[in-house]
């Protein structure tokens, strides 16, 4: 799908009827709500329609929706996209109704399959027709098990389909960083040698499944994580915002590759509702966002003027690096370009 690109100098939900965000990093980290968090999108659904997009696989679409509730959002269970939900859409390609699905997961993954009118078990002695894993605090080593055992022919003679609905390495935690879906499919991969076939983000599908659930034209994205959320908004045609209080930091950020980087950069959900300065660019190359410049000089990117914010700075160095067309490790980065005082897990 193609979206018309965002005009600069106004705010990033200018034009926008349909606000579509992440949750771990952008709404909460644990349990409890990111600062600004709640009032800023409370805001932002004053004007539009605001739904939840996430990889997380460990609840159901009711659950996220109650937890929502009690850090004060009003939001209903079909206002949740879940990465179980594109899986089971996935399987459904995949394998005949109604087959014996093996799940490496929890309850969320549970449900939606069992929706589906999958039968699930959890032993490879059943003779599954596939493999879905999802992320859930509760899964071990005899789970990752089961599914090696019933992974073990290659699917080139024969081998039944696997589906991750997430690859994503982490989670952010109000302690910090805990090791994501990704980690524990990486261990099952290890010990059969084949990967999975993944249905959340980055994938297509589930970006295009909230769209179409809320029938929107003119979208915006709003994750933590380069990798999942930003790429897969990008190939989805949404803009994007990336917000700095989650996985990605600023040093991610001027190294993002183009399929990765965002349409804005914020520090906080707040500066949704501001608006977002234009990055200009001088006939020396210096280039200015507000008051912060940035200038390329060679091999080494310095500051010209730090100005009075840091994401300026942070917009301003981004905006020269991924102009230049050269790498990030072709550079000497000044270290205050990529200084870090935003809020984090």
């Amino acid at each position: 799908m193609a979206f018309l690109s965002r005009s600069r100098e106004v705010g990033p939900l200018d034009g926008v009827d349909l606000l579509l965000a992440d949750l771990d990093g952008v709404v909460y980290a644990g349990a409890g709500a990111l600062p600004h968090a709640i009032e800023s999108l409370n805001k932002a659904a004053e004007g539009r329609a605001l739904g939840y997009v996430t990889n997380n696989a460990a609840r159901t679409d009711a659950s996220v929706a109650a937890h929502l509730g009690e850090l004060g959002l009003s939001v209903r269970p079909h206002d949740v996209v879940t990465s179980p939900q594109a899986a089971s859409r996935l399987l459904q390609t995949m394998v005949a109704p109604g087959s014996t699905v093996l799940v490496v997961g929890g309850e969320g993954l549970v449900a939606e399959l069992e929706r589906a009118g999958f039968v699930v078990t959890r032993t490879a002695d059943d003779g599954p027709a596939a493999v879905v894993q999802g992320f859930a605090p509760e899964v071990n080593w005899l789970q990752l098990a089961e599914a090696a055992y019933a992974l073990k022919t290659p699917p080139e003679e024969g081998g039944i389909p696997w589906i991750a609905t997430n690859n994503d390495w982490t989670i952010p935690q109000s302690r910090g960083l805990a090791p994501g879906n990704g980690t524990l499919v990486s261990a099952v991969h290890t010990a059969v040698g084949r990967l999975a076939t993944v249905a959340g983000k980055p994938e297509t599908p589930i970006f295009e499944e909230a769209v179409a659930r809320f029938g929107a034209s003119s979208p915006l994205f709003i994750g933590d994580r380069l990798d999942t959320d930003i790429k897969g908004a990008n190939a989805a045609g949404i803009p994007s915002a990336l917000v700095l209080t989650g996985v990605d930091r600023p040093k991610h950020v001027l190294a993002a590759d183009p399929v990765s980087r965002p349409t804005y950069i914020l520090s906080d959900l707040r500066e949704l509702h501001e608006p977002y300065p234009e990055a200009r660019t001088k006939r020396d190359g210096t280039v200015t966002v507000r008051d912060a410049a940035v200038r390329i000089e060679g091999y080494r990117v310095v500051p010209v003027s730090r100005g009075t914010r840091q994401i300026d700075l942070l917009r301003a160095a981004s905006k020269a690096i991924w102009d230049s067309g050269r790498a990030i490790y072709g550079f000497d980065v000044d270290e205050s370009l990529y200084a870090d005082p935003f809020h984090r897990p």
